[in-house]
């Protein structure tokens, strides 16, 4: 039996990956609504950090979604969570620096982040990483892709 309540929200999985850090990197991300399902992926040839990565997954979900819906973002990363929850709203007080009065790492992509869950309603939680819950671990290989496939544009050059 389908739950009406849980079958309207959008559940999502992300994750980021980097081979060297700085290096080329990807990212991953699994959305489900209902019995539905979407992967995404996509990476970074020129140097980037995981922490970029991570964010991105997060964006790229997010601003796929093509109406406001309700939104559960499940992170293995306590930097996107954190930030997202708890940091964003310091840091922007602070016009972009942080408590030591240090310009925020990723600015851009906090902005882009907010922009996207603006017109969503949506809960951060997060999940242990590499322990082999199957969802986390679906972003986990999808973020893998993502740097692979970018590790090969960057080989190319």
């Amino acid at each position: 039996m389908v739950d009406a309540a849980t079958d309207t929200i959008v559940r999502i999985w992300t994750d980021g990956a980097c081979s060297g850090n700085p290096g080329p990197g990807g990212w991953g991300a699994l959305l489900r609504y209902g019995a539905h399902e979407r992967e995404l992926c996509g990476g970074e040839a020129t140097p980037t950090t995981n922490n970029r990565m991570e964010l991105m997954g997060a964006i790229r979900a997010l601003e796929s979604l093509n109406r406001p819906v309700t939104v559960e973002v499940h992170t293995d990363s306590t930097y996107v969570r954190n930030g997202i929850t708890q940091w964003l709203a310091g840091w922007k007080r602070n016009g972009w620096q942080t408590s030591a009065k240090q310009p925020v790492k990723n600015a851009d992509l906090w902005q882009r982040l907010e922009a996207a869950c603006a017109r969503h309603r949506v809960t951060w939680l997060w999940v242990k990483g590499h322990n082999g819950h199957p969802e986390n671990e679906r972003a986990d290989a999808l973020a893998n892709r993502g740097m692979t496939e970018a590790r090969a544009v960057a080989a190319g050059r």
